[in-house]
């Protein structure tokens, strides 16, 4: 094969890995924003997708926040979102497993203790659909998808492609809830 048809070949690989990951990833199926038992924000950096999950409540969406620690007990700027002063209730977790999936087993947790119908689950965009995918395998209701505003650059987006299409095999090896 000569080098101008491999080009060819890979262009059109990427081309349908790009088209094929776009809706996925890109532009993810989101929510509109009702009423609900809590706000979970799955975790992550940056830290905004914490402060949008506690502006969504303080707007009247829940009355409860439960942010996932996923930087660590120590994180010090983490500690400062967790001990704030809110006009809605705030907690933190550190999920365990330290995964999607962790985090979705606390979510089944605390649906059960708290007797939560409703969860608006906030991640960043490319996070979307895969969050989804393992909340619902552990959360029974129902689940509004909600994405923190932010902006990426092509590297972020690629590098995001890669390990959200990884974690979507590790999901689908993995699917049952504990």
């Amino acid at each position: 094969m000569t080098f101008r048809r491999l080009l060819v070949a890979f262009s059109v690989l990427l081309v349908a890995i790009v088209a094929a990951g776009w809706p996925v990833y890109v532009h993810p199926q989101t929510d509109p924003l009702r009423p609900a038992d809590a706000v979970v924000v799955l975790g992550g950096k940056p830290y905004g997708r914490f402060h949008y999950g506690i502006d969504i409540a303080e707007q009247g969406y829940a009355p409860e926040v439960v942010l996932s620690n996923s930087v660590g007990p120590d994180d010090v700027r983490m500690q400062q979102i967790c001990n704030g002063t809110y006009t809605v209730t705030v907690s933190c977790f550190l999920p365990d497993p330290y995964s999607t999936k962790g985090e979705a087993e606390e979510i089944k947790r605390r649906a059960a203790a708290e007797n939560w119908k409703h969860i608006i689950v906030v991640t960043y965009t490319p996070h979307l659909s895969r969050s989804r995918y393992i909340v619902q395998q552990c959360f029974d209701g129902e689940v509004t998808m909600s994405p923190n505003p932010t902006q990426e650059g092509i590297g972020e987006w690629i590098g995001s492609y890669i390990y959200q299409t990884a974690g979507y095999i590790k999901a689908a090896l993995d699917s049952e809830c504990s």
